[in-house]
């Protein structure tokens, strides 16, 4: 029988990661399974957490959105450790992204009687985060001063503190030259944002990359070239469904190595915690996790 160990994120979705588990928690002690409940002081002591549980050969549970997601099955990447997810944030876009349950019992079943599968994950390399794995996506531009604002965002939650974000990021815009080097090859181009991604999800459930596998060892490279705002806002209205692949200012490039350059201090962020500012590289690691999904 497994023996898990659950780090909470008591701030996650408004305080709602305690709520998330509590049914599932249950369900799990029914079926004879053990569990250890950690709460997170900081995203470091999250991954503290999550390494000494994997050396214990625990299966490591994130609960909460992406940013605790992202962190611990970051710090188990190259491991032989087990992840998995309880989503209770207000993103789970890689949640979403691995089909996981989300009612109790069916992510009980999923725990308890599934096969671990290898995923790949992304190492995230600049001055301030010298070889980071997360999981989702690494992005740069707009959408990164646009999660700024949704993270900070007081009086709205949920999808509403994206899009607000959104929008605001957006009208005050100014188009930047980027320099993608794509394993090795450089490419120029002049526009809104850049991409790396694993997921096909991010920003509360749009598809940015609809094509991005987690198996497939490779990074999609979404790039938004520069438009007039208002069809920019028309783009990230189609991101809810992928059609914005249809669109001429919209570029895919795929690769294992992705450096972003920018002509000016442009932020980058990656799975809605970590901030920064270019440059950055993002590389796939292969097959690097072990998750139950």
């Amino acid at each position: 029988m497994r023996h898990f160990t659950a780090i909470v994120n008591p701030t996650a979705g408004g305080s709602s990661g305690t709520a998330a588990l509590l049914p599932l928690a249950r369900l799990l002690r029914e079926a004879g399974a053990q569990l250890d409940t950690q709460y997170s002081r900081s995203l470091e002591h999250a991954r503290e957490v999550a390494q000494q549980a994997g050396e214990r050969g625990h299966v490591v549970l994130a609960v909460g959105g992406d940013g605790i997601a992202g962190c611990v099955g970051g710090a188990l990447s190259g491991t032989d450790a087990v992840f998995s997810i309880v989503a209770a944030g207000r993103g789970n876009d890689f949640a979403r992204a691995l089909g996981l349950p989300t009612d109790a019992p069916g992510l009980a079943d999923l725990l308890l009687n599934g096969t671990p599968r290898a995923i790949d994950t992304i190492q995230v390399e600049s001055a301030v985060h010298p070889g980071t794995c997360v999981l989702g996506s690494v992005y740069a531009g707009v959408d990164a001063v646009a999660n700024q604002y949704a993270n900070t965002a007081r009086l709205l939650t949920g999808a509403a503190s994206y899009y607000a974000g959104g929008m605001r990021a957006v009208l005050t815009w100014r188009p930047v030259s980027y320099r993608i080097t794509v394993d090795g090859v450089p490419h120029e181009r002049r526009g809104y944002t850049v991409v790396a991604a694993n997921s096909r999800f991010y920003g509360f459930g749009r598809q940015i990359a609809p094509d991005a596998r987690l198996d497939d060892g490779l990074l999609d490279v979404v790039v938004i070239r520069h438009a007039p705002k208002r069809l920019f806002f028309a783009i990230m209205n189609e991101l809810k469904t992928g059609a914005h692949l249809q669109r001429p200012e919209v570029e895919i490039l795929r690769g294992k190595e992705i450096r972003i350059e920018a002509d000016r201090e442009i932020p980058y962020g990656a799975d809605g915690e970590i901030e920064a500012t270019l440059p950055v590289t993002a590389r796939v690691q292969p097959g690097a996790l072990s998750m139950l999904c």
